[in-house]
């Protein structure tokens, strides 16, 4: 590692490296060898005076179709009881449901966040996929989070310029404003960034409008001392106290200052705060302004979503997790969807037949309902395309492309893994090889979502496998398949490889290569998987080395880990030589 990250304390630090050095501990080579890299990223990015820059100026391009592509390409539809893909010229109405219909979780939390400067919803892509023809009616169904939510651009306006979002001032010691700027949402962040240490104090302002009648409740969320305004009446001053010690924690679940506000549909009003920021560390500021989300009761909110099911031709359920639940710096507690979306899921199931249920998570989380409705598709964190590539699957512009990289369980208690919660502080990975859907495997056990399972909108036969060595000592597998669906489709063939009889402690089955395929309607298909020598190693722990064990191995080739519907043999004859 050249750099240690995130910090703020590393176990480099407080002369610790130099010690060790200073000792004989660590090579003084090993040190020039990584600041030679680091300069020469800085100097590449011109952040060295002395050094020259080689600039590398791309064109212009429209980064939206790769991102609408990408996303598209990692979706998972899991479960399609002929729902999918939906034929927008039959459909009137169309329920999109659920907490994250309109607020779509694009990426992952704490370190994995960046500001994007725009975000695609699934109302927003459906709407803009299906046309005037067809109406959208949406509600959140549950709540899963009753956190403050920061302005988007479409809530709030920059008071100076009046373009979407907030406007930032920062101020130094001395109150000299040293950067002016525009934000593109009320989600405000500096870490271990260059001007945090300069900066005082933290002036943001917006302009919030009302959609509609009712009680709003108008606030930020931070650490420090802070004073807050609403159309130039205070109603806050003091100080705000982090929520944790944890400056992750803190970040992820800051103190919340609201105040309730009524207001008439297109009324206006300008929030303004501004905060010394403290409580966290010197290299982090944080302040998010922002609103807490309006809602009906549970009871009301389920059956509210329930009844716009009912008279929709189609119902789309967007449930997930939450940043508070599902980020860094701290362990899940269950694999349960948060709040009520099951009872939520169940209900609109049980109002429309037709219920699709998009799954907004980026790791596991349990489906109850899986076998009751119509189609699940699992979308990740998809990013700020997310809504259009939504669109494209569920409509089938483009066809669902991803496979599942783990292995779900149906209830958290189902997973075989042997050791994970940490005894005396320390975490002892007990299962050793056998991790993963390997451990699933080893067990007898069938997991709810296996390891390489997903559906596209074309169906497949596995019909034949020939095996040939290779110059590099392994071999070339060539699988037959044909599309038996009514649709041009692409799929995904994975082979794995296993050893019942052996001198070594092996996995029951893995992974050893895969190659996507694609064919028309009615058509056959070849896939090629070259599979290294490499493959058939095991690691020696008295050579510490990599060594072949000679002898037969088997050779399953499928559309997942558990369906393997051809199946051979290739025999390695010794550590030097190819096997056949």
């Amino acid at each position: 590692t050249d750099l240690v990250m995130p910090g703020p304390s590393t176990p480099w630090a407080d002369g610790k490296l130099v010690a060790a050095v200073r000792a004989g501990e660590v090579p003084e080579t090993v040190i020039d060898t990584k600041l030679r890299r680091l300069l020469l990223l800085a100097g590449r990015v011109g952040a060295l005076e002395a050094a020259p820059v080689r600039e590398r100026r791309a064109s212009a391009i429209d980064a939206a179709p790769l991102l609408r592509h990408a996303a598209a390409a990692g979706m998972v539809l899991v479960r399609n009881d002929g729902v999918l893909p939906l034929e927008v010229s039959t459909l009137r109405r169309v329920a999109v449901l659920g907490p994250a219909a309109r607020h779509i979780r694009v990426q992952g939390g704490g370190s994995a966040w960046v500001s994007p400067p725009y975000t695609v919803s699934p109302v927003d892509g459906l709407t803009a996929a299906c046309g005037d023809a067809v109406e959208i009616v949406t509600t959140d169904g549950a709540v899963i989070d009753e956190r403050l939510r920061a302005f988007t651009g479409a809530q709030a306006v920059d008071p100076v310029d009046g373009s979407p979002g907030v406007r930032v001032r920062l101020r130094a010691a001395d109150g000299a404003v040293f950067r002016d700027e525009h934000r593109d949402s009320g989600k405000l962040l500096w870490m271990q960034h260059a001007d945090v240490a300069d900066i005082a104090e933290v002036e943001a302002a917006c302009v919030f409008t009302a959609p509609e009648d009712g009680d709003y409740h108008l606030g930020f969320a931070a650490a420090g001392d802070a004073v807050a305004h609403l159309d130039g009446v205070e109603f806050f001053a003091g100080a705000v106290i982090a929520s944790s010690d944890n400056h992750l924690a803190a970040l992820l679940a800051p103190r919340e200052i609201v105040q309730p506000v009524p207001m008439k549909a297109g009324e206006q009003v300008r929030l303004e705060v501004r905060l010394k920021p403290g409580g966290m560390s010197r290299q982090i500021a944080m302040l998010t302004l922002g609103a807490l989300p309006r809602r009906r009761s549970d009871d009301d909110e389920i059956a509210h979503a329930g009844a716009l099911a009912r008279e929709a031709d189609v119902a789309v359920v967007v449930v997930g997790t939450t940043e508070q639940i599902e980020s860094e710096g701290f362990d899940r507690e269950s694999l349960a969807l948060p709040g009520r979306q099951d009872d939520l899921v169940r209900a609109v199931a049980a109002a429309n037949p037709r219920t699709v249920v998009v799954v907004n998570s980026g790791a596991p989380v349990e489906l109850p309902w899986l076998d009751e409705v119509g189609a699940v598709l699992l979308t990740w964190f998809p990013g700020q395309e997310a809504g259009n590539a939504l669109a494209d699957v569920l409509t089938g512009a483009v066809e669902p492309g991803g496979r599942m990289p783990t292995s779900w369980p149906g209830a958290a208690t189902d997973e075989p893994v042997l050791s994970p919660v940490p005894e005396g502080g320390r975490l002892r990975y007990a299962e050793g090889v056998h991790i993963g859907y390997r451990g699933w495997l080893r067990a007898g056990l069938e997991p709810a979502l296996p390891f390489g399972s997903g559906l596209g909108y074309a169906t497949w036969r596995f019909d034949d496998l020939a095996l040939e060595p290779i110059r590099t000592g392994g071999l070339r597998a060539r699988v037959t398949l044909t599309n038996t669906g009514e649709r041009a489709g692409t799929q995904l063939v994975q082979l794995y490889l296993s050893r019942p009889v052996s001198a070594v402690e092996r996995p029951h089955r893995w992974l050893a290569g895969f190659a996507r395929v694609h064919a028309d309607a009615g058509r056959a298909a070849v896939a090629e998987i070259a599979v290294e020598r490499s493959r058939f190693a095991h690691w020696s722990v008295t050579e510490h080395d990599w060594a072949w064990e000679p002898g037969r191995f088997e050779v399953h080739v499928g559309a997942s880990v558990l369906d393997t519907p051809l199946q051979g043999c290739w025999e390695i004859e010794c550590a030097d030589q190819a096997g056949r």
